[in-house]
């Protein structure tokens, strides 16, 4: 059994908390899939909305090929965001916004690349955050996940869920399955999954990527 997905306000509360030493704490843990995330995303280029841009820990993972514009949830991670902005070192970062990813304020096709790095595990309603990435998406555009999840079967499997109970309050969800990922791209007629591997070295994380089909663009 899994556990439900995460409550907003649960998630809130833990990231005000984490705020303060979460690059200290999650940078170097995060660092291989959040630079594997930005690769995928530099490769598409132009406008990249970044969900769940926390502190802005991914800022230096991009560069000028990129316009960055980040979301969060949490205004004391942002405050951290906004600070890096303010030392010029990342011309590409043009916004972030406090925002809710399961509504966004954004217009239809907006961007031509949507990044989400630890986050699809961590919304109270994952497929619909996931139709909102797909909606201001550009046709042809593409859809980046990085994210442990849930290793389904075995000794790993049963460390994930006896820990889903215990890190609920902490904003985290180690038992998250692939499989509601690929369910609501199927049941998608303008979603297509292009990838999903592995993060070396351990592959502790994997990246998964959808691409909005330029079927959209047609219709």
């Amino acid at each position: 059994m899994t556990t439900l997905d995460l409550e907003k306000s649960i998630v809130e509360t833990a990231y005000a908390r984490w705020a303060p030493i979460y690059d200290a704490v999650c940078g170097p843990v995060m660092l291989k899939g959040r630079r594997a995330a930005a690769e995928a995303a530099r490769a598409v280029g132009g406008k990249v909305l970044e969900v769940g841009v926390g502190t802005g820990l991914s800022f230096d993972d991009y560069d000028a090929t990129t316009e960055i514009t980040g979301i969060d949830l949490s205004a004391p991670m942002l405050a951290k965001a906004r600070a890096k902005m303010t030392t010029g070192r990342y011309p590409w970062v043009k916004d972030v916004q406090e925002m809710d990813a399961h509504a966004m304020s954004f217009a239809d096709a907006t961007f031509d690349c949507v990044v989400a790095q630890f986050v699809i595990t961590l919304v109270e309603n994952p497929e619909q955050v996931l139709s909102e990435c797909h909606r201001v998406v550009k046709p042809g555009g593409r859809i980046i996940l990085v994210n442990h999840l849930y290793s389904e079967t075995g000794l790993a499997a049963a460390v994930e869920r006896w820990a889903a109970v215990k890190t609920r309050s902490l904003g985290l969800r180690p038992e998250f399955p692939f499989a509601r990922l690929q369910a609501w791209s199927q049941s998608n007629a303008e979603s297509i999954l292009v990838e999903r591997r592995k993060v070396a070295p351990f592959g502790i994380y994997t990246l998964v990527t959808f691409e909005r089909t330029a079927a959209a663009l047609a219709a």
